[in-house]
Order: structure tokens, then sequence, then C-alpha cells
């Protein structure tokens, strides 16, 4: 009993030092570095919001059907942003965080978090449901990153409410493809460990990933680039441009450095108005990403840069899979992608990106039904382009060449293995022995056994 009373001793004293914070920071008082960071949005709620931080009302969670409200106008935005969700859990879960996808209500539409300690989370109104405006809760990671517009820590007492002041929130904002707040993204905890630095640098990048995922969507009939200036001195950003060569879309960093809104997007700016480039990287008929190094315009500033062609363009439908590789996010690949050298245009054959795919593709597969329209819908052409197209890059039909590197492997198992020739033949993608030895035969001018002979 003594022990549970020096506690709540402890508690009320934490409690009234926090108050007393709270009434030096709004009445003008010098605040502490680590309070100032949250100094605007506690004179906030108690100036305009009027919430009374030692208030112990519960979290406010939404019912079920408030939450469907709530998730129906996002559907869309959640499912490119599930990858990155996950991704962020699998980072910060084992200091016991969970991750909160939000509506800029404040209303946690999507989770990830350990199942087991649920009700714990929700005890605190961290998970799914909960509310998290600042005019509910006052100061917080998800609130103040709405009322504010830039990722927000808020670590235990810098919450506004005492009842708060043992989490930690840590959360970024997502803007839409044409700069508008759209989501916030908020890694919180209930534990006194000290990785809240890690869990708000890891939240910026999920949430930068996310909106990366949702322009490239949104703009994905277009040229996309992703650009960062070489020195670091401002953060990457992205921007879409038309055949023609004009800016149509700008992310929200774009729009601030190049001084860009609706309106002039609306009739398109020449990209050379930002950047000088060269115009024959924006080939009609590229189809994989590519490297580059621009200058900004008026400067010697140079930027590096990744080019990405439009998703459809002439080829019409693509499977969903081409679409999933068109929206992943690129740049955290800025300053790594090799910039090729000027080539000529493969005029027939394929290009070295996607013929190196397709073999390594095919070598990876040799166990396997490797039909020519797989590979086919790989170099996104028919099936009869892809053959002629195939034969001129590698010098050999498509079927050729898989029956070459099957036998190939073939004599690599007989010559360093001792396995029984009828599952060399399995292994080697052929039906059975038979088959195997009789193609082996035909190309190499011998029976498979005398190979496996010529090794003893």
């Amino acid at each position: 009993m003594a022990t549970a009373a020096k506690l709540r001793i402890v508690h009320r004293t934490t409690e009234s030092r926090h108050l007393d914070q709270i009434e030096s920071v709004v009445q003008g008082g010098g605040a502490t570095s680590d309070l100032e960071e949250v100094s605007a949005s506690w004179r906030r709620c108690t100036a305009e919001l009027l919430i009374n931080p030692d208030g112990e009302t519960a979290p406010h969670i939404v019912t079920d059907s408030e939450l469907r409200v709530s998730r129906e106008p996002l559907g869309q935005a959640i499912v490119y942003a599930q990858e990155e969700v996950d991704r962020l859990y699998t980072i910060v879960r084992q200091e016991r965080y969970v991750v909160l996808l939000c509506n800029t209500d404040g209303i946690a539409i999507h989770h990830r978090g350990d199942e087991a300690q649920a009700e714990q989370f929700k005890y605190w109104g961290i998970w799914v449901g909960g509310v998290w405006s600042e005019r509910v809760e006052g100061t917080n990671g998800i609130g103040t990153c709405i009322a504010e517009e830039r990722p927000v820590l808020v670590h235990r007492d810098q919450h506004f409410r005492t009842r708060h002041i043992g989490l930690s929130c840590a959360g970024a904002p997502i803007f839409d493809p044409i700069g508008r707040l759209e989501l916030v993204l908020d890694a919180s905890s209930m534990t006194s460990n000290q990785s809240q630095t890690l869990a708000l640098a890891a939240t910026k990048v999920a949430a930068r990933a996310v909106e990366e995922r949702l322009f490239r969507e949104w703009f994905r009939n277009v040229w996309t680039i992703a650009a960062a200036p070489s020195d670091d001195s401002s953060p990457a950003l992205l921007l879409a441009v038309d055949g023609d060569l004009r800016i149509v879309g700008a992310d929200r960093v774009a729009r601030t450095t190049f001084a860009l809104d609706d309106e002039r997007l609306s009739g398109g700016v020449p990209l050379a108005m930002a950047f000088d480039h060269d115009r024959s990287i924006f080939r009609s008929n590229r189809e994989e990403d590519v490297a580059a190094r621009f200058t900004r315009v008026g400067t010697d500033e140079g930027w590096h840069v990744l080019i990405t062609p439009p998703l459809c363009g002439s080829k019409g439908w693509r499977s969903a899979t081409a679409v999933a590789i068109h929206s992943r996010p690129r740049i955290s690949m800025l300053r790594n992608a090799p910039i090729a050298e000027s080539q000529p245009p493969n005029r027939g054959g394929l290009s070295p990106v996607r013929t190196h795919r397709i073999c390594e593709y095919i070598n990876s597969n040799l166990d396997q039904n490797i039909s020519l329209e797989a590979l086919a819908e790989m170099a996104g052409l028919s099936t009869h382009h892809f053959a002629r197209a195939f034969k001129q890059t590698v010098g050999i039909p498509p079927h050729g060449y898989v029956l070459q590197r099957r036998i190939e492997h073939a004599q690599q198992m007989l010559r360093n293995t001792d396995l029984p020739m009828s599952e060399i033949a399995l292994s080697a993608g052929f039906s059975d022995q038979s088959h195997l030895a009789r193609h082996f035969r035909r190309i190499t001018g011998m029976p498979p056994s005398v190979v496996r002979w010529e090794q003893r």
C-alpha cells in the first residue's frame, strides 16, 4: 500500500510539473529547446481550442459505421499505403510501437500493431478508430502534424494533456499528387524507450514513399521525373511531364521549388524553364527508367534525375504486375542509379535491360514450364514480335535459347552430382529421362551417360 501511495504522489507531482510548464509557455515564459517544438501547439490548445490539459476524458473512438464512412473516400490511398505501413511496422515493432494511418480529421482509419497488446493500445486510444485531432486530444503527433502540415515528434511531456505524458508519437504528413494534405502516418508507443528519433526518421521515409506511390499512380500516363540536387541542399521532388515536355504535375516540394501552382500547371510549364536537359532521353519507345544529370536553369547546380516513361502509351492495357512496378518509390535510388552511355535506338531488337531480365528469368526457372506467352508479356510485346526481337538480339529463337540452357544445366549436374538421370531430367525441365536423352544427343552429339562416365 505504501508503494502504491508513493507512486500516486509521484504521478501527481509529474502532472503538476507538466501543468506548470504549460502555464509558463502559454504566458510567454522561456521554453526549453524540447518544448519550443510544441509551444505553438500548446498556445493553440489554450487560447483557441480551450482544452483542459488536466482533463481525464477517455479517448474518443469512432463507431464501426463512422469508421467505414471515414475510410471510404480514401480506399485507393490506403491500398497504395499498405506496403509502406507494413515496412514501417517491421522497423518499429520491436520497440512496441503501433503504426496508424489517419485521415485529416485525425481518425485512425488503418493500423498495424501487436494484437496481443490491443487492449492496452485501445486504452490509450492509439488503435484503429481513435481520434487524434488537436481539437479533441490537444498537442500530439497526429493532430499537430495535421495542424502544422509538417513532421512532428511529440514525446511524453511534450503532449498537452497530462493523460498522454507517457506516450511517444511520431507523425508525418502525406500530401496528395497536387500538394494537398491527404493522410498522416504515425508511429506511437506507450513505453519509455529512447527510440523516438528513429521512429520519426522511419515514419518520414515511409510517408514520403506513400506520396511517391500516389503521385506515380495519378500521373501514370505521362513521364515522371524524380530529381534531387547533387549537393543534397534541398529535398527530392517529383514532376510529371507530357509528350511535349511540359510540366503538367508537381508534388508539394516541386511546387515550392519552382513556384508552380494549379493555374500554371493546367496550361503546362516547359521543362526547359526548370532544367537544362537532353530531349533525346524522352524517346517515345522507351520503357525502362533512365538515370541522367540535369542542370537547374540559370545555375551551375547539378541534379540527379531518374525518368520513368508513361505506363500505357501506345501499348494500352498493362498487367497488375506492371502497374505495381511502375508505381514503386524510386527517390531512394536517385543517387545510386547508374547513368547509361548514350546509345542509338535499338531498332527491332530488345533493350539490354529487358534482355537481361528475360534471360535471368529463364535461367532461374529451368525446372518450370516457360511459355512464349509469359516471356512476351514480360517484354510487353505480342508473341510474334517478341520472338522476332529476341532472335535479333540473342541470335537464336526463344525456344532454342531455353532448350540450350536446359542442356547446359543438365551437363553441369551430370558432371558435378551423382543424382539419378531421372531427377536431372526433371530439374532441367524435361518431362522424363528419355526426353532429356533425345535432345541431349541431338545437341551435343553424345548421350548423357558418356558425359557422366568421362567425369569418373
